[in-house]
């Protein structure tokens, strides 16, 4: 479990805090996450990498010369907001381009990619690369497709010494996703991680067993076998990486037996010998194997194995010199490490309209059922954790949680502002995106903000509004989310939703009747997420293994516009 904290809540923020403390010279805390202490010299390129926290020293932990130039730290196995993506490269670029690295999860693609559109818009060159080497999360034809894991530490090894080598953007994006090709890894796991805070671990391995191929958000294993000797663990994991054989085929390989948070160092060196003697039988030549912990879990009792496979220039980059708080290897770094870093961005609050009375009236309300909303996910949030930890990495009811009281706290400040409906649910919109991060967080955010899209702030909302507005608000998840009726995600109760208040357009009913009853069809096709297999988001990895509990994400939907409709009725 995890012993020290202060807030839960504030844990990820509290422990960025303290690694930049503790590496003054090396770090510079901004909005989001930190950058080097040192600005990005004129024209190089900037691989700013990152993702949820608790998996230290992934991502913060490899900010440095030779390697990253900034990292973007979102909440506990939760992707960063799309806003502390944009700070955290806004401060690390400097005229030459920005790469934007992450595992590829459902969560950092959205918010990612809506950092890279805003960077584009402001005429920055931004590159994506999204790492997916876990094969337990994939077929072997559709290796882009998969989830990444501790494959992360090899492909920005690359790219960030291929980078500090002199490597334009292009050149650095093309190595980039040359590693990630050349990269596989399976993970293995003993029990489960504890979330901050939490009472129990996200999941329990039964005794005696092991789990073969969890995610590092604390998603269980897809299969559970008897607890091997280390012997037979080192056959399990160099058979799973070797089965298939990457785009680049090589008889050199870059090795990483990565300890995901409790598996003692002692324990991985008894398992590395058995490794380095089979990769040897098999014919392949290590090149500096690294043998620790990279990319954690918090307290995950596990393991993972990567290799990925080298020809020339993806071995002079995975040997060149780093100097990051986590990793580092040759020493100091020579060469062009920046000047002393000027003024840094921060984001300032945006300003608020002139709104009518009218207008601050319903915004009032809109502003008590945030309120609503807050104390409902605060209450769920036990209930919306365990069910997202059957198949998932159990992080649904914090974000919620999250996410509504940064909304409602918006809200609120706009309010006191003088805002009128639109503004108010814009910011709110805004602020559960910044807050919550991952899937949830950007869906939420943009469903706020398209709901807000559709009033005035000199005018009161009208009935027709809220129904106009709902329906827009579902349609903008369907589109951002890619997910449809069946795929076990908040799309099953949403959905529902959406048709019956778009099939109520032009009746006598008022805009609560019509939500009442949407709600009721909302919470039929969350109940009936039960009885389906996941076929999106992390949960599609495990199988058959969330069939049986509702999809948290349909739940939660359905839950919200439930109380909308009683907030509405009052």
């Amino acid at each position: 479990m995890t012993y020290l904290f202060d807030d839960p809540m504030t844990f990820p923020a509290d422990a960025v805090e303290g690694l930049v403390a503790a590496h003054p010279e090396e770090l510079v805390r901004v909005h989001g996450g930190v950058v080097r202490a040192n600005a990005t010299p004129q024209g190089q390129p900037a691989l700013v990498v990152g993702g949820g926290s608790g998996h230290y020293p992934a991502f913060a932990g490899w900010v440095g010369p030779g390697f990253a130039h900034g990292a973007p730290c979102g909440n506990i196995f939760s992707s960063p907001s799309a806003d502390q993506v944009y700070s955290v490269a806004r401060n690390a670029e400097n005229g030459g381009g920005v790469i934007l690295g992450f595992g590829n999860y459902a969560g950092d693609v959205l918010h990612f990619g809506v950092a890279a559109e805003t960077l584009r818009a402001e005429g920055v060159d931004v590159r994506i690369i999204a790492v997916s080497d876990d094969i337990a999360s994939g077929a072997k034809g559709n290796h882009r497709d998969r989830r990444g894991i501790a494959g992360d530490l090899v492909v920005f090894k690359v790219a960030g010494a291929a980078i500090h080598a002199g490597a334009d953007l292009e050149t650095a994006e093309r190595l980039a996703w040359k590693a990630n090709d050349a990269t596989r890894s399976l993970g293995v796991a003993f029990d489960g991680c504890t979330l901050p805070g939490a009472d129990d671990a996200l999941f329990h391995v039964p005794d005696g067993k092991m789990a073969i191929g969890l995610g590092i958000h604390g998603e269980p294993g897809i299969d559970e076998t008897p607890l091997p000797s280390a012997a037979e663990l080192a056959k399990v994991l160099v058979d799973g990486v070797l089965k298939e054989t990457p785009e680049l085929d090589s008889q050199r390989v870059a090795v990483v037996l990565n300890g995901l948070g409790t598996v003692k160092y002692e324990e991985m060196f008894v398992v590395w010998k058995h490794v380095a003697t089979l990769l040897g039988d098999a014919g392949l030549t290590i090149v500096r194997p690294e043998v620790g912990e990279h990319v954690t879990s918090l307290d995950m009792a596990g393991l993972s194995l990567t290799v990925m496979r080298l020809d020339e220039e993806l071995e002079q980059h995975w040997l060149a010199p780093a100097d990051t708080p986590a990793f580092r290897r040759g020493g100091t770094v020579e060469g062009d490490l920046g000047e002393e870093r000027g003024e840094l961005f921060a984001p300032g609050e945006d300003p608020i309209p002139d709104a009518s009375q009218e207008s601050r009236g319903s915004a009032e309300r809109i502003t008590e059922i945030l309120g609503a909303i807050e104390s409902l996910l605060v209450e769920l949030e036990p209930e919306l954790g365990r069910m997202d930890a059957i198949a998932g990495d159990g992080d649904h009811g914090q974000g919620m949680a999250l996410g509504s009281r940064a909304a409602h706290a918006a809200a609120t400040r706009a309010l006191e502002g003088g805002a009128g409906a639109r503004t108010v649910l814009v910011q709110a919109g805004a602020a559960w995106s910044a807050e919550a991060g991952g899937t949830s967080g950007a869906l939420w955010g943009a469903a706020l903000t398209s709901v807000g899209s559709a009033f005035v702030d000199d005018q009161a909302v009208t009935d027709e509004q809220i129904l106009a507005a709902l329906v827009q608000a579902v349609e903008a998840v369907e589109r951002l989310g890619g997910a449809t009726p069946g795929d076990k995600t908040m799309v099953d109760a949403a959905v529902p939703f959406r048709e019956a208040l778009s099939a109520a357009t032009g009746s006598t009913g008022s805009a609560a009747e019509v939500v009442v009853a949407g709600a009721q069809k909302a919470t039929t096709g969350a109940e009936a997420t039960a009885d389906l297999v996941a076929s999106k988001g992390r949960a599609r990895t495990h199988g058959d293994k969330s069939k049986g509990t509702p999809d948290p994400g349909a739940v939660s939907f359905s839950r919200i516009v439930t109380l909308l409709g009683e907030q509405l009725s009052a």
